[in-house]
């Protein structure tokens, strides 16, 4: 038996087999792991888009309820169910506000840590309890942007459209709540540079889109920034002609109640005209104030006429707003010079015209609203439609540094070219706006 062995052990024949047989558990344990370790991988990249997607679910829904945190668990509870798409079963960690870090006080912040333990196909066979994986996903509300135009449309309409020629270029964003595919669109030969340009819905790839313009779809919706503010009650209303000693508030005159007794700057003024609407003709200034317009539409079509008045808002309501809100007027602004600042102080601060909100939604010309200086305007402040279209048809050499535009629905059809530089004892300013995302 020696001597065999012996002469085993001095004959080469067979020792690749020899080699192999002893490398065999080698490579065997290789591939085995090599296997266990893309399946731990894949159960950790499956668990943490499912602790990711459910930690933003958290999140929207203390949006949705205005910061109560009531409905989270439920919230997360319906996304791991309705998101399962792999057939992990999962248990829940811990859901709820971080205890530590940087967002432990943060009223929306929503963690979500999650786990699943299964047993591997090689490691399991020499393990005595299958391996535990663990996920963790921190979200929150962070800001979005700055944005100087907000479409307050909700439905699955259109909210912000640029056609034509228009060409828009503004040092901030856009946003609307438009839950539509298409919420914002740029059509014809139009341009629109802004960043960002968010919107609750979709947005529409074009080629109109200005270079360096930053699309943000499927965000969370923008609360209106002047939805506590209400209108007044209409009383002790006048005709303007009654404010004017002169009497000479006629096409093509001039109207300059700056330094009127009768009309003090600063004053609330409530202003009817029996015809429904009150024309600007002429040259018109007014003094710094508050112009209450009772079932009254402000309109200028005379390319001659001009309208002049600085630290003012326009609100346009009415005294049977709530049994007729059709008597709610619009604005129709055309053609002449525009010179117009919005109030500062009070109640209406930023705002330069404000619609009631009660005023009705249809597609029709009644619904709409329009301004459009020329050349030579200015405007500065928050245009306020929030039940109806605005349409905006800009004019090259229009200052407008510091233009708000707010309404249901906001259209373009002419140039314009906002700074987003608004003095800070203005009372003007943008609005920050927020999205839901990761932070951990």
């Amino acid at each position: 038996m020696i001597s065999f062995i012996k002469k085993l052990w001095r004959d080469r024949r067979g020792n690749a087999l020899v080699i192999a047989g002893a490398a065999l558990p080698l490579i065997v344990g290789s591939a085995g792991l090599a296997s266990d370790t893309i399946q731990w991988a894949l159960w950790k990249r499956q668990l943490q888009r499912a602790a990711d997607s459910a930690a933003m679910a958290g999140v929207y829904s203390i949006v949705e309820d205005q910061g109560d945190r009531t409905d989270v668990s439920t919230a997360v509870d319906h996304d791991l169910t309705y998101n399962n798409h792999v057939g992990i079963t999962t248990t829940k960690v811990y859901v709820g506000q971080p205890t530590s870090g940087s967002y432990s006080s943060d009223a929306f912040a929503v963690q979500v840590k999650l786990q699943v333990q299964k047993r591997l196909s090689f490691s399991g066979m020499f393990l005595s309890a299958a391996p535990k994986v663990v996920a963790t996903a921190t979200a929150t509300v962070v800001p979005s942007g700055h944005y100087c135009v907000v479409s307050l449309e909700d439905t699955s309409a259109t909210g912000i459209t640029a056609s034509g020629s228009a060409t828009v270029n503004m040092g901030c964003g856009m946003i609307t709540n438009s839950t539509s595919l298409t919420a914002a669109v740029a059509t014809g030969s139009s341009s629109v540079t802004a960043t960002p340009i968010a919107a609750v819905g979709g947005i529409d790839a074009s080629n109109n889109w200005g270079t360096g313009t930053v699309l943000q779809p499927f965000t969370i919706a923008q609360q209106d920034p002047y939805g506590n503010v209400d209108p007044p009650t209409p009383s002790g209303c006048k005709t303007l002609s009654s404010y004017d000693p002169g009497n000479n508030n006629k096409p093509g005159g001039t109207l300059d109640l700056t330094n009127s007794a009768a009309m003090p700057a600063g004053g609330t003024y409530c202003l009817k005209d029996n015809s429904g609407t009150l024309t600007i003709a002429g040259n018109v200034k007014l003094p710094s104030g508050t112009y209450v317009l009772d079932a009254t539409s402000l309109k200028m079509t005379n390319t001659s006429a001009a309208l002049t008045c600085h630290d003012c808002v326009f609100i346009l309501t009415s005294s049977t707003a709530a049994t007729n809100p059709s008597s709610i007027g619009t604005v129709s602004l055309q053609g002449g010079k525009l010179d117009l600042t919005n109030r500062s102080t009070g109640t209406y601060a930023g705002l330069m015209f404000y619609q009631d909100r009660r005023a009705p939604t249809c597609g029709s010309a009644s619904c709409q609203n329009l301004i459009n200086g020329n050349s030579s305007s200015s405007l500065q402040g928050a245009a306020y439609f929030p039940s109806q279209q605005l349409t905006f048809n800009g004019t090259s050499g229009m200052t407008t540094n510091c233009l708000q535009l707010v309404a249901r629905d906001v259209s373009y059809s002419g140039n314009m070219n906002i700074s987003n530089t608004c003095d800070a004892t203005s009372g003007a300013h943008d609005f920050t706006g927020k999205r839901v995302r990761l932070v951990a």
